[in-house]
C-alpha cells in the first residue's frame, strides 16, 4: 500500500515546494545561489537531489506512526532555501501526537485515506477538519496541531511542506513528561498527584521504546 499513488506523491511535493515558496519564508535570505556544506568543494546534481524517499516503494505499511523527512539534516541542499517537506504515513488508528513547529507554517496535503486534524490558537480556541483524499489543511507556524486518522482499518498518507529549512518538531507530550520538569511542579500544573504524573511517564515511555 505504501507505494499507492506514488507518482502523485512524488508531483504532491513539487507542487507543495512551489507553493511554499510563495509564501513568505521563515528563514533568513541569503547572498548566493546556495549554500555548500563547509567540508564540501565540489557539486554537481547529485547534491540537489534526495533520494531518502525511495525507501517507501514497494514497502509494507509500518505498523505504528512514521515521519520521513527531507529537511536540513536529512538534505542539506536546502539549507538557505527556505523549503523542506515530510512524508507522513499513518496506518489504522494511529495519530502524531500534538506538536508545534516553531520555525515555519506547515502545509499537509492527504494523498489517500482521510485524517481528522486540528490545532489549538493562542485564545486556546480549537480548529478541527476531517479531510479526505485530496484535501489540503494549513497548520498555522508555532500553533499545538495534530493528525489523526480515525479509522479502525485503513491507512492513510499525507505530505507535509514547510517554510523553513529546518521547521523544527517540539513534541507536547514529550517536551512536558519526557524533560527533566520536576513531578511536583507537573502535579500542580496539571492538578492532580505526582503518583498519576509517574503513570503518564512511564506509560509514555513504554510506547517510546
Amino acid at each position: 500500500m505504501a507505494s499507492k499513488n506514488f507518482s502523485l506523491l512524488f508531483s504532491v511535493v513539487i507542487a507543495s515546494l512551489s507553493l511554499v515558496q510563495i509564501a513568505k519564508a521563515g528563514d533568513p535570505n541569503i547572498l548566493s545561489d546556495f549554500i555548500l556544506p563547509a567540508n564540501q568543494t565540489v557539486v554537481d546534481g547529485s547534491f540537489f537531489t534526495f533520494t531518502g524517499m525511495r525507501v517507501l516503494v514497494g514497502a509494507p505499511e509500518p505498523t505504528t506512526f512514521k515521519v520521513l523527512k527531507a529537511s536540513l539534516a536529512e538534505f542539506p541542499a536546502v539549507n538557505g532555501q527556505s523549503v523542506s517537506t515530510a512524508v507522513l504515513q499513518f496506518p489504522a488508528a494511529s495519530v502524531n501526537p500534538p506538536h508545534t513547529h516553531p520555525r515555519s507554517a506547515e502545509l499537509l496535503y492527504l494523498v489517500y485515506g482521510s485524517l481528522q486534524v486540528g490545532f489549538v490558537d493562542t485564545t486556546d480556541k480549537l480548529y478541527t477538519q476531517t479531510l479526505q483524499e485530496g484535501d489540503i489543511f494549513v497548520f498555522p507556524k508555532g500553533l499545538v496541531h495534530f493528525q489523526y486518522n480515525v479509522g479502525s482499518q485503513y491507512s492513510a498518507l499525507a505530505v507535509s511542506a514547510f517554510g523553513s529549512a529546518n521547521a523544527g518538531t517540539v513534541s507536547v507530550p514529550n517536551s512536558v513528561f519526557n524533560t527533566s520538569i520536576d513531578d511536583n511542579i507537573l502535579a500542580k500544573s496539571f492538578k492532580t498527584d505526582v503518583a498519576t504524573i509517574q503513570k503518564i511517564k512511564a506509560g509514555l515511555g513504554s510506547l517510546s521504546s
